[in-house]
């Protein structure tokens, strides 16, 4: 799948590729954390900040990031511009999305306690989707997110592992969404507790209270509201509030947009409490019936938020990617986190730019600068290039992305959201190192198996450029 180097797939990738030299790393010191070359100060962001010549450059401004994203939406079948949408729905057309992202589980399924999943209980999940029900022709409905929301393989909240003992990669877990997101709402099980939603960069299986439903013009006049706040910190939270609990302690993750409401008396309370110390922002909520609704919420003033998206500068990149420093990994957004794939595309997110939710997605998009490698690109090839990337650059291998932090002692280094490292120390022995979080590493070193590195199986380089 998309952000875990697996053993199987590490075993294929050795089985069909040469085995390459591999570079000596002895000049590196390993630390106590066992991290190669990684100490405190390189934990910090000013670290590398101090790095950059130009750590001020706005590398895409506005307009350039707009028309990108614009590309993307155009050109990149993994995104979906729901306002382009036709006003029916077909049997095919929601047929196909959800038969797209998954069929029956054929291969062996283990739950949290290692026991095997039953095949009886597979079926029966995934007949839960009730295929049979989509109807010839439907009207196109719209909706919004209102709470973090996980999106599901299937209609259910059972995890599942691909062996014992596995209990974080929950493989029927996709992504999440965050509140104030557009849906289309194209399915829904029989007694109406999941839905199949489409969002922008995904289509999966959601939980009905994680959905308001509402007119299109509704929809996309909140989208499109402003003033607004951007999310800048890693995640912030709405204000405890006992009146509207409905917008208590909502969690906002780094990029979330949110409308600002201007039109409240400034000295008058919102939801029990005066909003002078607080920006009073506008959530969607979902109304006992299902339907879509709006409430205001509060927002402290030293949240960390701000009133555009940050400019695109090489300082920002590294300041915001550190914000996720030390985060667990959380696969598929799991765990009040994210994965690698995830992890860049938050950060990028809080910048305007957008991304794809998937690397299998963001490493081939049609609306990115990139350079490939293929099986007949050389380990050299692939030297050269890792010495060549630069501050923000995207490192895909399959299954897992990296963010460049650039060049420091003669190599590239990395921040990740990734499971674990290993390298050949200067003795020749591996040393293996769990991290299961967003870490700093050298890129060089990184061994995928026991005989090749990383950058042996990069499949391109993505840059954020004009």
């Amino acid at each position: 799948m998309r952000t875990f180097v697996s053993s199987a797939m590490l075993a294929l990738l050795l089985a069909t590729q040469p085995l390459h030299a591999r570079d000596d790393v002895s000049t590196l010191p390993v630390p106590p954390s066992g991290v190669l070359g990684v100490g405190e100060a390189q934990l910090t962001p000013q670290f590398w900040i101090g790095l950059q010549p130009q750590p001020d450059r706005v590398i895409l401004d506005r307009r350039q990031i707009e028309a990108q994203n614009q590309r993307l939406f155009a050109q990149d079948p993994s995104m979906h511009d729901l306002r382009k949408l036709p006003p029916t729905l077909s049997a095919s057309q929601v047929r196909g999305w959800i038969e797209d992202l998954a069929g029956v589980p054929a291969k062996p399924l283990y739950d949290v306690d290692g026991r095997p999943v039953p095949q009886a209980t597979l079926k029966a999940i995934a007949d839960a989707r009730a295929l049979d029900a989509i109807p010839a022709s439907q009207r196109t409905r719209y909706g919004m997110v209102v709470r973090r929301a996980a999106l599901r393989t299937f209609p259910t909240t059972l995890r599942v592992f691909s062996h014992p003992g596995d209990t974080d990669i929950d493989r029927f877990q996709e992504t999440a969404e965050f509140p104030g997101t557009p849906v289309v709402i194209a399915h829904a099980t029989r007694d109406g507790r999941w839905l199949f939603v489409v969002s922008p960069r995904y289509a999966a299986w959601t939980e009905a209270k994680n959905i308001a439903e509402g007119s299109k013009a509704e929809v996309f006049a909140y989208v499109d509201k402003t003033p607004y706040r951007v999310v800048t910190g890693a995640k912030v939270h709405t204000v405890y509030t006992r009146e509207a609990p409905a917008v208590s302690q909502v969690e906002l993750d780094m990029g979330t947009r949110v409308p600002v409401l201007t039109d409240l008396p400034p000295d008058q309370p919102v939801n029990g409490q005066t909003p002078y110390a607080a920006h009073v922002i506008e959530l969607p909520v979902r109304q006992a019936d299902g339907s879509l609704a709006f409430s205001p919420a509060l927002i402290q003033k030293n949240a960390d938020t701000a009133p555009d998206y940050l400019p695109l500068t090489p300082r920002n990149l590294i300041t915001q990617a550190f914000k996720f420093l030390g985060e667990r990994y959380g696969w598929g957004h799991a765990y009040d986190g994210r994965d690698c794939s995830g992890f860049v595309s938050d950060v990028y997110r809080s910048m305007g730019v957008q991304m794809p939710r998937n690397t299998s997605s963001q490493g081939v998009s049609p609306a990115f600068a990139k350079r490939t490698f293929g099986k007949d690109s050389t380990h050299e090839e692939r030297l050269r290039a890792a010495r060549q990337l630069q501050l923000g650059d995207l490192i895909y291998i399959p299954g897992h992305v990296m963010l460049s932090l650039g060049q420091w002692q003669g190599q590239p280094w990395v921040i990740h959201d990734v499971l674990g490292m290993s390298y050949r120390k200067a003795d020749g022995t591996i040393a293996q190192v769990k991290l299961n979080a967003v870490s700093v590493t050298p890129l060089l070193p990184m061994l995928a198996g026991k005989d090749s590195t990383f950058i042996d199986h990069m499949t391109s380089n993505v840059r954020m450029r004009p």
